[in-house]
């Protein structure tokens, strides 16, 4: 599904060149769900920014899809984006200003789809995720996990086909995070491809296999 040969990321300073990623190489499967482990600075949002196309390597290729990411332009990158992958944050990232509904509809708008589509999408995902009676609320009338809910919504609602999740449960209690890793486990049954960013040695467990990173270097798995 994806794959990351020879990747470097480093930021140019007056001192020389500041490695962030050092030399990955990654194969990723469609259908896998993959942890990926590290100390802080190890560069692991780094790398998740790079496969959700959020940021380029400063040097190797990026296939996704078939698609050399490295080579095509950000317009096409923006397509692929739009088409195939859902981000989750640790912040959340909701809009303040827009209802649990609202935002949860946002990337629809970006698609050439019906207002009755959407809407019949909508109230799919609300149904789905216990969130019906909350789609009128703004997200400063939501709890951490409720807000998180949402984003998790707003991330699958295109049926992405991989879903890139940081820290996830960063800012959740033990029993909202173990609902959102238990949401994942069944996204993941469903076939979607799921690539999380994770401190926790127990979100870790619910992935296929990890990857752990050190000093920008992929260490072992």
């Amino acid at each position: 599904m994806l794959q990351l040969k020879n990747v470097f990321k480093w930021y140019d300073t007056k001192a020389g060149k500041n490695f962030v990623l050092r030399d990955i190489n990654l194969e990723v499967r469609q259908g896998e769900f993959i942890s990926i482990m590290g100390p802080s600075g190890s560069g692991k949002s780094t790398l998740l920014h790079i496969l959700g196309m959020m940021d380029e390597p400063s040097e190797g290729e990026y296939h996704f899809i078939e698609q050399p990411v490295h080579k095509i332009k950000e317009k096409q990158r923006a397509e692929l984006y739009k088409k195939h992958i859902g981000f989750v944050f640790q912040a959340y990232h909701l809009i303040d200003e827009l209802t649990v509904y609202e935002n949860i509809e946002t990337p629809l708008l970006y698609q050439s789809m019906k207002s009755s589509e959407r809407q019949s999408l909508v109230a799919d995902i609300l149904d789905r995720f216990n969130i019906v009676g909350k789609k009128d609320l703004f997200p400063s009338q939501l709890s951490g996990g409720q807000q998180q809910l949402v984003g998790i919504a707003r991330a699958v609602i295109t049926k992405p086909k991989l879903i890139l999740a940081d820290e996830p449960t960063g800012n959740l209690n033990s029993k909202q995070g173990e609902e959102i890793m238990d949401l994942f486990k069944q996204l993941n049954s469903e076939g979607v491809t799921i690539i999380q960013v994770t401190h926790s040695e127990k979100n870790a467990t619910y992935g296929s296999r990890t990857i752990n990173l050190f000093d920008g270097r992929v260490e072992k798995e």
